[in-house]
């Protein structure tokens, strides 16, 4: 596996809505080039419930005010709030010489890096992607592959409201969900979690070796231009 001579692109993009965040995705992947470098995108969204592609409506509960926006992911239904770090990889895996379920078994062990840094248990279940804690769920991911790139990605509790998520069946699992807070005193910021956790990505996808780029979200999110 090789990351090749392009940096790898973090981009940090505060609070977003996640339709406009959709779009981006779907345009930066369908307009990227065989030379473009991968990005992770770090944000945390507005409140909304996505659904994905196997998503059954019998495990939407009850969405009150919360919109719920049908994708393109894998998956079944899951939340998306403020507190919750989210990073989207937009990788060309073609290039980087894996294949998608290497990838999903990256991102569930960088998770579990992250989580050992507060001494914090946690396991992947083979059944059933995201990662664990004592049977809880804090983190969930699912992906999207067009021509060997992928975007959509992960979903990181770390300080958010949980009511909301009384209003689903979390990916369809009926497991319960929690979050680092719950585990951790005081609580890490959300941006600590992503810087470390973006660190994990770079190392395990090749690039500990090579730049890393910065940019403002501006720069990224053009998804109405």
């Amino acid at each position: 596996m090789t990351a090749g001579s392009a940096p790898l692109v973090l981009r940090d993009l505060g609070l977003r809505d996640y339709q406009e965040t959709y779009l981006a995705m779907q345009k930066f992947t369908a307009n990227r080039e065989a030379h473009t470098a991968d990005e992770i995108w770090n944000l945390q969204h507005r409140p909304v419930y996505t659904q994905g592609r196997a998503g059954k409506d019998m495990h939407l509960l009850n969405a009150g005010d919360i919109p719920v926006v049908r994708i393109d992911r894998g998956g079944q239904i899951t939340y998306h709030g403020p507190g919750q770090l989210t990073q989207y990889l937009l990788l060309d895996i073609g290039r980087l010489g894996m294949g998608v379920r290497q990838l999903v078994s990256l991102i569930e062990e960088a998770v579990i890096a992250v989580l050992a840094d507060w001494s914090i248990p946690a396991r992947a279940w083979a059944d059933a992607p995201g990662v664990y804690v004592e049977g809880a769920k804090i983190a969930a991911l699912g992906l999207r592959v067009s021509r060997g790139r992928t975007y959509h990605g992960l979903a990181f509790n770390v300080a958010m409201d949980m009511a909301p998520w009384a209003g689903i069946n979390p990916c369809g699992l009926g497991v319960p969900v929690t979050q680092l807070c719950d585990w951790v005193k005081p609580c890490p910021d959300v941006a600590l979690v992503a810087a470390r956790l973006g660190g994990e990505f770079a190392q395990r996808l090749g690039y500990n070796a090579g730049p890393v780029q910065f940019s403002l979200p501006n720069h990224t999110i053009q998804a109405h231009s």
